[in-house]
């Protein structure tokens, strides 16, 4: 059985840090495009950052500069560094594993920016 366990999320000031971890189990993420997703209350899922399995990435607009993707196969786990966090960061948090026609989700970790 799959699954991504995603962990990290919380309550943050404006302009403070978090740090996702998405853990990894019944696959080996190496090969897979990971990726974390967002989804605010009443907005669509929207896509934040993805990681190739060759270590590529790439970033919604709205969080190039301030938030960082990173993975570690060895320990089979996907992280998004977080920093300088504004209200409109505040979402559940979601991860995302991708090969081919295989696609698995976490269950989401919430995270929210307020003073």
């Amino acid at each position: 059985q799959v699954q991504l366990v995603e962990s990290g999320g919380g309550l943050v000031q404006p302009g403070g840090s978090l740090r996702l971890s998405c853990a990894a189990s019944g696959i080996a993420i190496g090969s897979y495009t990971m990726a974390w997703y967002r989804q605010a209350p009443d907005k669509q899922r929207e896509l934040v950052a993805t990681i190739t399995n060759l270590g590529r990435t790439n970033y919604a607009d709205s969080v190039k500069g301030r938030f960082d993707i990173s993975r570690n196969n060895a320990q089979n786990t996907v992280y998004l560094q977080m920093n300088s966090l504004a209200p409109d960061d505040t979402a559940v948090y979601y991860c995302k594993a991708n090969l081919a026609f295989r696609t698995y989700w976490g269950q989401g970790t919430q995270v929210t920016v307020s003073s």
